[in-house]
């Protein structure tokens, strides 16, 4: 790690094997793409799915965030209330967990013989339309990003002194000039950049949409291009659709890097700071109504995956070899692809350290990192039409399938490992590069003795949501995978598209679980061995 001298090897290797690997891909989609093609290939399919990706991603930006900013005040005012740890904690499962499973939940609450059906038809309301198409879209994409967006908004709330909350109420400010004149202002700095990494996570969206568009009059860019692919065999459109997309995410990423400001800090996390509009009655039932909206909004679909699957047909599912078998293989493509975010991670994050730290080059460290998130702009389904056409006519690409998913899943997972090992890394070095130099203590013995057991559980931790991320994924092994390689989410997929939805709760339960058991293996046994 940073023991090793000279430290820039690491961040080459890393730099060939993430971002390298993604121009890669970009060069053999481009060397793949005719010229002269672009006028047949913009056809009246291609402007529709174009606009069809833009309308769905601005959809659900703009209604995440109308959503996202009352549900965080109303947390923010309320820093103290029974289960207010637990309600955190609910708002960050949706981040970890598999898509497909997601879909699956949400379907069972707000699908045409959901929990929401069932209850209007006994109240002899009429019932939800087919929750297929745009509307589900939106309902699922809501379902991640609120949840996303409370969690990057609570820290401008927390970030206001106590001075300001104790001058607002010597002045007797009511809610709106408080919203107005102290919140807003943060907020203003906070929310553009919240709106674009929202934009991009739904413009790029595949799974929710491959599960939830209904058909062709739905398909995003990232639908269209596995489709192209898989069911077409179009290459020509696939290389076009996705270097068109790669250069939106492109623009919208330059612009969220350059301008847009994200409020990480916690200098206000845990401090208690009463505010001058947050006694009232009507302040506190307002608050307590869309805070109990928001645990319905995240937790109903939580509660419909276990509820279905847990009266669903376990014993027929679980008793089949081929449910057991996904299994296996959702494993192995999650450990692959756990080790390549960790190889990857550590070699940046290594390098960073050094540049930042010991060169003070601090602004080539950031965009060393930046460079190792290359995934907000090379999605995990253009990356892997790049392969594909990379290794096309060298290689039997469907007979490596459950490599390439880990490998694709395990370069989409590098941002975490970065954002969880690198702090730790420049954290140790301000601390001890003296003392280490004083005592002579470098190379092996220094990783050994120092930064091993400090980077070991954060590690630990990044290698089990790297690996339960990957485990539970649709996006590689669809485009990947046949059915003699099909884990545990091509299977749920296959049983939602088949309308078998007994035995889809079964599985989706089973994903979970396994998901679940994976983090708190591989993070549990982290915790062990940092404490021996």
């Amino acid at each position: 790690m940073v023991g090793l001298r000279p430290l820039l090897w690491p961040g080459v290797a890393a730099l060939i094997a993430s971002p390298g690997l993604a121009v890669l891909a970009l060069v053999a989609l481009l060397d793949a793409a005719p010229p002269g093609e672009t006028e047949r290939l913009l056809d009246r399919y291609a402007l529709h799915v174009l606009g069809f990706t833009v309308l769905q991603a601005t959809l659900s930006t703009i209604l995440s965030l109308v959503f996202a900013v009352p549900l965080a005040r109303a947390l923010a005012r309320r820093p103290v209330f029974p289960g207010r740890g637990i309600v955190i904690r609910l708002f960050g499962i949706p981040l970890v967990l598999p898509a497909i499973v997601a879909v699956f939940g949400v379907v069972a609450v707000w699908g045409q013989n959901g929990a929401v059906n069932a209850a209007l038809g006994k109240a002899g309301v009429a019932g939800l339309g087919p929750i297929y198409g745009l509307e589900g879209i939106l309902i699922a994409h809501t379902f991640f990003n609120i949840p996303l967006a409370v969690r990057l908004l609570l820290p401008a709330w927390e970030s206001i002194p106590g001075e300001t909350w104790r001058l607002a109420a010597q002045l007797g400010m009511t809610s709106w000039p408080i919203f107005r004149l102290i919140e807003w202002p943060r907020l203003a700095e906070v929310l553009p950049g919240i709106a674009m990494l929202v934009f991009l996570l739904t413009f790029s969206s595949f799974t929710v949409v491959l599960a939830l568009g209904g058909g062709p009059g739905a398909a995003t860019l990232e639908v269209a291009i596995y489709q192209a692919l898989r069911l077409d065999f179009d290459i020509v459109r696939a290389v076009f659709l996705a270097l068109l997309q790669v250069v939106i995410c492109a623009t919208v990423a330059i612009v969220l890097f350059r301008f847009a400001r994200f409020s990480w800090s916690e200098a206000g996390a845990g401090r208690i700071t009463m505010r001058p509009d947050s006694l009232g009655r009507p302040g506190r039932i307002g608050d307590a109504l869309v805070i109990a909206a928001g645990i319905f909004w995240v937790g109903a679909p939580l509660a419909g995956v276990a509820l279905s699957g847990l009266n669903g047909p376990l014993a027929e599912v679980l008793a089949r070899q081929d449910v057991w078998l996904a299994a296996l293989r959702s494993v192995l493509v999650g450990l692959g692809a756990g080790v390549v975010a960790v190889m990857v991670g550590l070699l940046l994050g290594a390098t960073s350290c050094d540049l930042a730290m010991r060169r003070h080059r601090r602004r080539l460290a950031d965009v060393l990192e930046i460079a190792g998130s290359q995934t907000l702009i090379v999605s995990p389904v253009v990356l892997g039409a790049g392969l594909f056409v990379l290794l096309l006519g060298h290689v039997r690409v469907f007979d490596w399938a459950l490599p390439l998913a880990a490998l694709v899943n395990g370069l989409v997972s590098v941002p975490y490992v970065l954002r969880l090992v690198s702090p730790v890394l420049r954290r140790t070095a301000a601390h001890h590069d003296r003392l280490c130099a004083s005592l002579g203590l470098a190379g092996i013995r220094r990783i050994v003795w120092l930064e091993g057991p400090l980077v070991l559980r954060p590690l630990a931790t990044a290698l089990a949501l790297a690996t339960a991320l990957a485990a539970g994924d649709l996006t590689a092994i669809a485009l990947f995978g046949t059915e003699r390689e099909a884990t545990l989410a091509l299977l749920l997929y296959r049983a939602l598209g088949s309308y078998r939805m007994d035995e889809a709760a079964v599985i989706a339960l089973l994903l979970v679980v396994v998901c679940l058991a994976i983090f708190v293996a591989i993070e549990g046994l982290g915790r062990v061995v940092a404490r021996a």
